[in-house]
């Protein structure tokens, strides 16, 4: 089986947007750093991120999870991930991480508000990624 986890991918948003988001609808994201947390436990392990950014190259197309719709968007690129390697802490991290402006988002299979966390600047999000998977 390949090495999986929990993975934090931080984006960046340069100027706001109105992003459609699959069943939640289209929703405008600020201006900033984005981060959305999510689990790679199944037998791909951390493939899933190599998925992740062909989306956001837009060399793939198919839009399976809300993540795809807001991370395949020409406006938003992927700039870092951070990984806890062999652990589910998903929905700690993505706590840790704070709220985002689409609640729901890559949440719909838990009890958590949002899995997206809006931060103001690309390099708060960056930072604090880090900062939560090394904590």
């Amino acid at each position: 089986m390949a090495e999986g986890g929990t993975y934090t991918l931080v984006f960046a948003l340069p100027n706001a947007a109105a992003i459609e988001v699959g069943a939640l609808g289209t929703h405008r994201f600020p201006a900033g750093g984005y981060c959305y947390t999510g689990s790679a436990l199944g037998s791909g392990g951390f493939s899933r991120i190599d998925r992740h950014r062909r989306v956001a190259a837009g060399e793939h197309d198919v839009r399976h999870w809300h993540v795809d719709y807001f991370g395949g968007h020409p406006d938003v690129e992927l700039v870092a991930v951070e990984r806890t390697p062999e652990r589910d802490c998903e929905c700690a991290v993505a706590q840790a991480l704070g709220s985002g402006p689409v609640s729901g988002f890559g949440a719909s299979d838990c009890d958590c508000e949002t899995h997206l966390a809006r931060f103001d600047s690309i390099d708060a999000a960056r930072e604090r990624a880090r900062d939560v998977h090394r904590g």
